[in-house]
């Protein structure tokens, strides 16, 4: 299934559950203002959303906090986003087969179903993985980062995500790097996952 152009709720629901911990009620409700998303602080989304709604809060973190500190936000955005995948969307059985897997497989079987749901968070952008060690994950024209210009890497949110998920179903050293990003002028948005 592909929606092009349309992401997963995640990474506006979970920036939402993070932020008033960093910068309190008052600042959330006006970054969400200014990122034309406040409604979504009452009424979360429930179905997959505009690609443009997710790069817009993202880009008025950046903007208005600097990227330091967007970076950190959309990071644990991420990591509330893996929580929420295994509590409600990876089965317990498939959970407790991939963490007795050695490493390597499971990383094989977990990246085979991150590809098979990457229409959810890459939207219309294009993702593929290639398993080893690294592990390598790309996301080119990625929707998260597109029309941005950085200086370090910037899709912080996916990286989060990402190492969440290895830590915990494939390996407790897993580390996850984003070692080329769009944003930076790189053809793509390239994630090594080391363990």
């Amino acid at each position: 299934m592909n929606v092009a152009g349309r992401i997963g709720p995640n990474a506006i629901i979970r920036v939402a559950e993070v932020l008033p911990s960093r910068v309190g009620t008052d600042l959330t409700r006006r970054l969400f203002d200014r990122a034309g998303l406040v409604d979504y602080l009452t009424a979360p989304p429930q179905s997959m959303v505009d690609e443009a709604e997710v790069r817009r809060l993202h880009g008025v973190l950046r903007e208005s906090l600097g990227p330091a500190a967007a970076r950190e936000i959309a990071h644990a955005a991420g990591v509330r986003t893996a929580d929420y995948l295994l509590a409600r969307r990876i089965p317990k059985p498939v959970q407790a087969l991939l963490k007795v897997l050695p490493a390597p497989l499971a990383a094989r079987v977990l990246l085979t179903a991150i590809g098979r749901n990457s229409w959810t968070f890459a939207g219309s952008g294009r993702f593929s993985y290639v398993v080893g060690r690294p592990c390598v994950l790309t996301i080119r024209d990625n929707p998260l980062c597109r029309g941005w210009q950085a200086e370090e890497p910037a899709c912080d949110f996916y990286t989060g995500t990402f190492e969440r998920l290895f830590t915990v179903l494939v390996h407790r050293n897993a580390q996850v790097r984003e070692v080329a990003c769009e944003a930076c002028g790189d053809t793509e948005c390239r994630f090594e996952i080391t363990w």
